[in-house]
């Protein structure tokens, strides 16, 4: 079946649909993870968009549902040069063609995707519509109507509708060694050390599994909870999840971590991380195309160390915008932008990227244990408490 994909400058791919058919609209961005691509389809901050992945061949290891980042996928429609017909992996269990027409996603394949990635690097991300029902002319004028990102609150969508422990399979997979008695696929959690509340602005499980890795008892809420019902709860500590949207839109969320600040340790990524800058009283603005992959580079301003990091973000904090008693601790080496704050005086941290990565690599994975220290330093009565 015949697909189009338009872009509000009246830009036409033409390619062969999979997945579900039909039409969707939204923000048409690119990925250049080279693999992951479930975890991406699943990944709740993508919401609202449609996904392009500039790696050349997407479905070749299928679906397992073990490795989805939320109950769904999230994306509205999905971009690839070539979908695998056969897929080779021992852990799946289905395709991903069939997987996104039962979730109904729409999908489209056989388009120049390095084209498609240099004209939104040099124009911008902008709205577009996915169809295999319109014309060219309806799917540029559908891709025009469509809602923009900035302005959008998809926290909504894809906060959970009610509080939960998380008591999901947190054990890290690996390998067996039977020559050393070792007969599992799964290692060993440590004991619950920290007690801890994560919003849930669009979590993603892998999240959810490194904290309890790291010793960590996760209670998730509503992106509505209140600063006082947090508090009330008198938690060890308080981590914001990444997601969806435009961070500037959800003013009600600033306010309740405002109320926060500086009474337990705060420790937020991506959207978190933007949200907590504007409870500081910075701004956030929209990026050219975003950083979206697992090969973001990063440096820490502290060590002058850089780690690859793994991203999904088209908004950035504005640095000139920041009070006195923030620092930037991380910066993006690609574009300068920032990538990471601390408060001088309040137990608060965050970070842009995804250090539980899933996909992409684990340089970042020890900011789990920063939050440890901040954690147990806030307890010693460092920060006044």
């Amino acid at each position: 079946m015949k697909a189009i994909l338009a872009l509000e400058d009246g830009t036409i791919f033409e390619g062969q649909s999979f997945g579900a058919p039909g039409t969707c609209t939204g923000e048409a961005c690119f990925n250049t993870s080279m693999s992951g691509y479930q975890e991406v389809l699943t990944d709740p901050s993508y919401r609202g968009q449609i996904v392009a992945m500039t790696y050349p061949l997407i479905g070749n290891y299928g679906i397992c549902e073990e490795d989805n980042e939320s109950t769904q996928p999230h994306v509205r429609g999905f971009v690839i040069g070539e979908l695998a017909r056969l897929h080779s992996n021992w852990r799946a269990n289905e395709a991903l063609s069939p997987w996104m027409k039962r979730h109904g996603i729409p999908g489209i394949e056989g388009i120049d995707t390095r084209k498609l990635t240099k004209i939104l690097r040099s124009r911008g991300a902008m709205r577009a519509c996915l169809t295999t029902e319109l014309d060219a002319a309806a799917a540029v004028e559908a891709a025009r109507n469509s809602a923009p990102m900035e302005g959008s609150d998809f926290v909504r969508e894809v906060s959970t509708p009610e509080t939960y422990h998380w008591e999901g399979e947190s054990r890290a997979w690996k390998l067996p060694n039977p020559s050393a008695g070792d007969e599992t696929n799964y290692a060993e959690l440590p004991p619950v050390q920290y007690r801890i509340i994560a919003y849930d602005f669009g979590i993603k499980r892998n999240i959810l599994r490194c904290l309890r890795q790291a010793g960590f008892d996760v209670t998730v809420v509503n992106a509505n909870a209140t600063a006082e019902e947090i508090l009330a709860a008198k938690p060890d500590g308080l981590f914001l999840s990444n997601g969806p949207g435009d961070p500037a839109a959800l003013t009600d969320i600033h306010a309740q971590i405002r109320a926060m600040l500086g009474k337990l340790p705060i420790f937020g990524i991506c959207l978190g991380h933007q949200i907590l800058a504007h409870a500081f009283g910075a701004k956030t603005f929209k990026l050219k195309f975003g950083h979206r992959g697992g090969n973001q580079p990063v440096k820490d301003l502290r060590s002058g160390k850089v780690a690859i990091t793994s991203q999904n973000h088209g908004f950035a904090v504005d640095d000139a915008s920041l009070p006195d008693d923030v620092e930037v601790t991380h910066c993006n080496l690609n574009d300068g932008t920032v990538e990471g704050i601390r408060h001088k005086t309040y137990p608060v941290f965050s970070v842009q990227y995804h250090p539980e990565a899933a996909p992409g690599p684990k340089d970042a994975e020890y900011f789990f244990g920063e939050f440890i220290d901040l954690i147990d330093n806030f307890r010693a009565g460092k920060y006044g408490a």
